[in-house]
């Protein structure tokens, strides 16, 4: 595959990024930089007037097409073969993963809704060093990517490319509404749709998105960096990993942080290996307090907290690594939720949330099971999540017990009440 376009379009970013995190081998041509980039698309579109233009080895191509064209080009499912689930999933991360492993190898029809690739935002790491039985470590994509082979191979539906927009509760049955207005049913619901990035909002800077800032995005656009000046702004370990990632092409990488040192927030492994890195410079107590550039990113604005002294300096590209926040607005009143947006669950499911989504039943939740009877979450956007791929995992492993608990108890009560049981009979 070839994407061909201006490198500071934010749609060719997207692009690069959707490709980047599927794990798609493609080959990138800047229209001002590769001398080929226009006679490759004029051989296949002599017509071409829009950019990026995308070309697929069997000589087809595609137009300024969006996120959902490509995926379905590719042969990524964005279509549900059902309308009704024994398990709808939302978000392809790895506790949603990792709960579809479980309950389809257990015999739910189960449904993963991601919203754009899965793997969630442990695909955007160059390397995962820390997760147990990989020795030598693998990229996030590569272990996103083996997820979802395992849950396929296992019978969990995985679409891609679709939001969710709508939880709805209808006595004992749920249903879940995407953003195009399909209705999915289900019996049981988990909500896995993990943290977004957490934008910088210092002037300039939401214009410049895809432009030279980018979140989370240093493996697909690392090699656009080579030999240029690069910011990295955040003090955790995805921030480490993008500086030691660019620092393999940048001419120089400056890592900025709120705390004193690196050492209180970045694993050491990645503290030792960025200090021995010659062309990464780390400045602590700094922070980004404007973005300046038309069209593009050229300068940016620095400033040390413990003085309010500023700066300006010339820059390429500035990574932004600040923290992620739960996108949960869409679930509106119908599980409760803290004041920051995180999903509340078992033995206390109406704190913060005035008692507007009250416990209905006589017997306590289930494990990770919401104020919403038959809705479970898990991951980081469950309230109080240690942020640990691993733990993660765990949740989700676990969610599907409560959930296998929660339908056997849906069976039983209908056989008792000498009634059809919602859907088809747990196995």
């Amino acid at each position: 595959m070839r994407v061909i376009g201006y490198r500071w379009s934010p749609r060719v970013h997207a692009l690069k990024a959707f490709l980047a995190r599927s794990r798609v081998p493609f080959r990138w041509l800047d229209l001002r930089r590769d001398r080929d980039a226009l006679a490759v698309v004029q051989r296949a579109l002599p017509d071409a007037r829009r950019y990026p233009v995308v070309l697929f080895p069997d000589g087809t191509a595609l137009v300024d097409p969006d996120l959902r064209e490509v995926a379905e080009r590719l042969g990524l499912d964005t279509q549900p073969d059902a309308k009704f689930y024994d398990l709808i999933v939302v978000g392809g991360g790895p506790a949603g993963l990792a709960a579809s492993i479980y309950a389809a190898s257990e015999g739910l029809r189960t449904v993963v809704v991601e919203q754009e690739v899965p793997g969630g935002q442990v695909s955007y790491a160059a390397a995962v060093e820390n997760y147990p039985g990989f020795p030598e470590g693998l990229s996030g994509s590569d272990l996103g990517r083996r997820t979802v082979e395992q849950a396929e191979r296992f019978g969990a539906e995985i679409i891609v490319t679709h939001r969710a927009t709508r939880l709805r509760l209808d006595g004992e049955a749920r249903a879940i509404t995407l953003e195009d207005q399909t209705e999915l049913s289900t019996r049981a619901v988990l909500l896995a749709v993990g943290v977004s990035f957490r934008w910088l909002e210092a002037p300039g800077c939401p214009s410049l998105v895809g432009a030279g800032i980018y979140y989370g995005a240093a493996v697909a656009e690392a090699t656009a960096c080579t030999g240029q000046a690069v910011y990295v702004l955040g003090g955790g370990n995805s921030a480490g990993q993008a500086a030691l990632l660019l620092a393999q092409y940048a001419g120089q990488v400056v890592l900025l942080t709120l705390e004193p040192s690196i050492e209180e927030t970045m694993s050491a492994y990645l503290v030792n290996r960025i200090r021995g890195t010659p062309n990464i410079a780390v400045r602590t107590r700094h922070t980004v307090v404007a973005a300046e550039g038309q069209h593009r990113l050229k300068q940016l604005t620095l400033q040390r907290v413990d003085t309010g002294e500023s700066e300006q300096v010339p820059a390429d590209a500035l990574f932004v690594f600040i923290g992620a926040t739960p996108r949960t607005e869409w679930l509106g009143d119908t599980v409760a939720r803290d004041e920051q947006g995180f999903i509340l669950s078992s033995m206390d499911p109406t704190r913060g949330c005035d008692g507007r989504v009250p416990w209905s039943l006589q017997r306590d939740p289930y494990p990770l099971e919401t104020s919403a009877p038959g809705v479970f979450v898990a991951g980081d956007v469950h309230e109080g999540s240690v942020k640990r791929l691993a733990s993660a995992v765990g949740e989700g492993a676990v969610a599907v017990q409560g959930i296998h608990r929660y339908l056997r108890q849906l069976q039983e009560t209908a056989e008792k009440d000498e009634r059809p049981v919602l859907g088809r009979a747990v196995r």
